[in-house]
C-alpha cells in the first residue's frame, strides 16, 4: 500500500525554495523498527512496488531470492514525478538526482530512521544509491550500486540527449523513446541470437521482422502504463547524475561498498565500473566489485537472477 509524507521545506539545487513536497513510499516485510531496513531505489520506469506478485524486483527481494523478505524491512520511495502515485510534474527538470537523494534522506529521517542496513538500486537507482551514500556517509551499513555510475559518462549524456530530442520532436514520443532505449538496454548479440533475422507471417498485419515487432510491443506497452511527463522527469534525472567528479571523493562514504557491474552493459559500461573500483580499492578496504556475465547487456540486472542472487545473498544473512 502506498503511503505519503510531506517534506515541508526544501531548497533545490537550482536554488528554488519549495514547500509541502509529497513523497510517497511503500514498506514490505516486517514493520519499520522490527528488522534491518533495506532502502531500494527504483530505475527509470520503476516504482515503489519492488516485491510481491507485481513487484518489479521480486526475484531478488523474496525469501527465495537474495534478500529474504521475512527478515528485512523493505522501504522504497517513488521519485516525485514518476507518475506511479498519480501525480505529475509540471516541470520535468525541476529536480536533479542530488535533489532526489536529499528528499529521500529527509523522508527516511521523517520516518524516525537514523540508520539503515543497506541501500540498493540498479541503473539510475544505483546512481541514486551512490548519491545518497555520498550525501549521508554514515546512513547505511552497506550499499549496492548495480549497473550504474557515480557520474554520467559522455556516452550516457549522448543517449539522454537523443532521448530528449525524441521526446521533444516525435509525433509519438513515449513509444519512440522507448524503442530507442531498448537498443541501449540490450546488445547486438542478445538480439541477434533471439530473433535471428526471422519474419513471422501474420495474416492481415504489416510484414515486420520479429525484432521490429518486439520493439514496437515494448514501445506500446510502456505507452499504456507510463506517463510522458514521467518519462521526461526520469530522463532528465539520468542526465543529471553527478555525485562527484572523481572516484576518490567517494571515499567519504563509510558504508561497505558492494559494486555490481555487467560485462556487456552498453549504457553504464563495465570499464567505468572497473576504473571506479580500482581507484576506490586503493583507498578503502571495504569495497568489492562483482561482475554479472551475460550477453544481454544492461537489462541483465532484470534477467540474470541466478547470478545476481548469488552475489547479493551472502550479504543478507537470516538472523
Amino acid at each position: 500500500m502506498i503511503k505519503k509524507i510531506i517534506i515541508k521545506d526544501f531548497r533545490s539545487e537550482k536554488g528554488v525554495n519549495l514547500s509541502d513536497i509529497p513523497l510517497t513510499y511503500e514498506v514490505a516485510g516486517p514493520p519499520i523498527g522490527t528488522a534491518p531496513i533495506v532502502v531500494v531505489n527504483h530505475a527509470l520506469t520503476g516504482n515503489s512496488s519492488v516485491t510481491g506478485e507485481q513487484g518489479w524486483w521480486n526475484k531478488l527481494i523474496s525469501d527465495e531470492g537474495g534478500i529474504p523478505l521475512s527478515h528485512y524491512t523493505i522501504l522504497s520511495f517513488n521519485i516525485p514525478g514518476n507518475g506511479y502515485d498519480g501525480t505529475e510534474s509540471k516541470d520535468p527538470e525541476s529536480f536533479s538526482l542530488r535533489d532526489i537523494a536529499t528528499l529521500f534522506i529527509k523522508g527516511i529521517e521523517h520516518l524516525g530512521i537514523t540508520e539503515v542496513y543497506c541501500i540498493i538500486g540498479a541503473s539510475m537507482g544505483g546512481s541514486l544509491t551512490w548519491q545518497m551514500a555520498h550525501l549521508s556517509p554514515k546512513l547505511a551499513q552497506k550499499i549496492f550500486p548495480i549497473a550504474c555510475d557515480y557520474r554520467a559518462s559522455d556516452w550516457l549524456l549522448t543517449q539522454t540527449l537523443i532521448q530528449k530530442q525524441i521526446l521533444a520532436n516525435s509525433s509519438d514520443p513515449l513509444r519512440d523513446a522507448r524503442i530507442h532505449a531498448m537498443s541501449c538496454y540490450r546488445t547486438p548479440q542478445s538480439l541477434n541470437i533471439r530473433f535471428d533475422g526471422k519474419q513471422e507471417q501474420q495474416q492481415g498485419q504489416e510484414q515486420l521482422y520479429d525484432v521490429e515487432r518486439w520493439l514496437l510491443y515494448h514501445g506500446d506497452t510502456l505507452k499504456k502504463r507510463f506517463k510522458l511527463s514521467a518519462y521526461k522527469v526520469m530522463t532528465h534525472l539520468t542526465y543529471s547524475i553527478a555525485v562527484c567528479q572523481t572516484a576518490s571523493e567517494l571515499t567519504q562514504i563509510q558504508s561497505d561498498i558492494h559494486m555490481v557491474s555487467i560485462d556487456s552493459d552498453l549504457l553504464f559500461t563495465h570499464d567505468r565500473a572497473v576504473e571506479t573500483y580500482n581507484e576506490l580499492s586503493r583507498l578503502k578496504n571495504n569495497v568489492t566489485l562483482d561482475t554479472i556475465h551475460s550477453i544481454h547487456g544492461h537489462d541483465a540486472f532484470l534477467m540474470e537472477y541466478e547470478q545476481l542472487n548469488k552475489i547479493v545473498k551472502p550479504h543478507f544473512p537470516i538472523h
